[in-house]
């Protein structure tokens, strides 16, 4: 994506961002005409509220949003929705929301997905404002929408091999180091239960893994669900529940946007990137209901659910990541439909088995307007994962908690001494909000973000 920006346009609108509170003295300052036409319009200074005014030729001589009563960035995303398409320029600042922030949330209010189909609504272009980090603004906003791209393709065009490319591709923007495990070498190198998940696809699955930063730096390492479609395997789903598995790499789409926006702004880190990659498909090699299998930690896990695949991929990536007692651990993963019950479709599902850390990203989250909320690792419910033959049971002996069941199987891969945090994601935004068009979404890539970038930017 082209993001929306400009230096300079001498014809550019000037756009008022005003508060609700401010309406009535802004109002009585404009001109009799501009009153007449905003009028007409029928704004009278209810949040969300946008027009485009004229001057006395009919020609757009300014526009004017009415932003939240409580101001947010979103106010921002909202304009490349209500303004038709030309060169527009802030007046005034943005203040209390920062600048970069209003340019993020406008750069993403602007993304469409155009691969099969052109935009022909014609773009809104913001003008710069002065003093701003273009170049975080630029990082943030690539990544978002390089995530969002790849989310919302479908999965005839992006299996594990196309997006083992695209991790090739941002690898390679960074200078880092990519490798791939395809295949049978998934046995060999002993990661079966990734092998297992995907091998009964066309299309071979695969390790993805990036590595970048200084040796010495601390190591964080993140880890997305790449499960590129998910027909729930011989356990098959039913065809509503079918019909937007595309979306089931959410999770490997918003760990490429972090890593995309860490390496962009060079934090302190030494930063691992594993995204285990496959097809959850049926046939004659599938893996089957009450098949045992043993994982990479050597844990023997019994198939209670073919259509629990995302916590088996996972698995063998969290031991691998545990392996090298990095500082952090986090992983995303469109991992149950028990999260979206608990918490709709909006708020990611934050799991973590350190309270200082959970604190962190929930406080990132908030001052960066991409929230999420913690659910609890609560110890008893481990009693519903019990095999009688095996160690563990991909799924849960009843439908209860299942959000929380399948992040305590995780745990299981993650030693008490290494700090996790598990996300249980929708990875999509089922209706356009401000700055949220309808489509794939990295939700809660800005917060992991931020709460790195608060730990680990560099000293200047």
């Amino acid at each position: 994506m082209t993001l929306p920006f400009i230096d300079r346009a001498p014809a550019a609108i000037p756009v008022a961002v005003v508060a609700p509170a401010d309406w009535p003295a802004w109002f009585k300052r404009q001109p009799a005409k501009a009153r007449t036409w905003l009028q007409a319009a029928g704004l009278s200074g209810k949040a969300g509220e946008c027009a485009l005014v004229p001057d006395g030729d009919g020609k757009p001589a300014m526009a004017v949003l009415v932003r939240s009563i409580k101001p947010t960035m979103w106010d921002y995303g909202a304009l490349p929705q209500k303004l038709p398409p030309g060169d527009y320029a802030l007046v005034g600042d943005t203040a209390p929301v920062s600048p970069v922030d209003a340019m993020v949330a406008f750069a993403l209010g602007s993304w469409r997905f155009t691969r099969y189909r052109d935009n022909k609504r014609g773009v809104v272009r913001m003008v710069w404002p002065g003093k701003i980090d273009r170049a975080c603004v630029e990082s943030v906003a690539t990544a978002m929408c390089l995530a969002r791209d790849l989310i919302t393709t479908p999965a005839n065009d992006l299996g594990p091999a196309e997006l083992a490319t695209a991790a090739r591709a941002v690898a390679r923007k960074h200078r880092a180091r990519f490798s791939v495990i395809v295949g049978n070498d998934l046995l060999r190198r002993n990661y079966p239960v990734i092998h297992a998940v995907g091998r009964a696809s066309t299309r071979a699955p695969r390790l993805i893994d990036i590595v970048w930063g200084r040796p010495g730096a601390p190591k964080v390492t993140l880890i997305g669900k790449g499960v590129c479609f998910d027909s729930g395997g011989l356990d098959l789903k039913p065809a509503a529940g079918m019909l937007n598995m595309k979306k089931d790499m959410g999770g490997a789409a918003t760990v490429l946007a972090v890593a995309s926006m860490v390496m962009a702004a060079k934090l302190d880190v030494r930063l691992r990137v594993l995204i285990p990659a496959v097809e959850n498909s049926v046939s004659g090699n599938a893996f089957r209901p009450l098949d045992i299998i043993a994982s990479r930690k050597g844990t023997t896990v019994e198939i209670g659910n073919t259509d629990a695949e995302g916590r088996l991929i996972m698995c063998d990536a969290l031991a691998e990541a545990a392996r090298e007692e990095p500082a952090l651990v986090i992983d995303v993963a469109t991992l149950t439909g028990a999260a979206r019950v608990a918490l709709g479709p909006d708020l990611p599902v934050m799991f973590c088995n350190d309270d200082a850390v959970a604190e962190e990203l929930l406080g990132s989250g908030r001052n960066r307007e991409d929230q999420l909320w913690r659910l609890p690792l609560w110890r008893p419910y481990r009693r519903f994962l019990e095999s009688k033959i095996a160690d563990i049971n991909n799924a849960g002996s009843t439908p209860f908690g299942g959000a929380i069941t399948a992040a305590l199987f995780l745990q299981e891969f993650v030693p008490d001494s290494v700090p996790w945090v598990h996300i249980d994601t929708m990875a999509w935004n089922q209706t356009t909000t401000p700055g949220k068009p309808e489509g794939g979404e990295a939700m809660a890539a800005r917060a992991i973000f931020g709460l790195l970038s608060d730990r680990y930017a560099r000293k200047r």
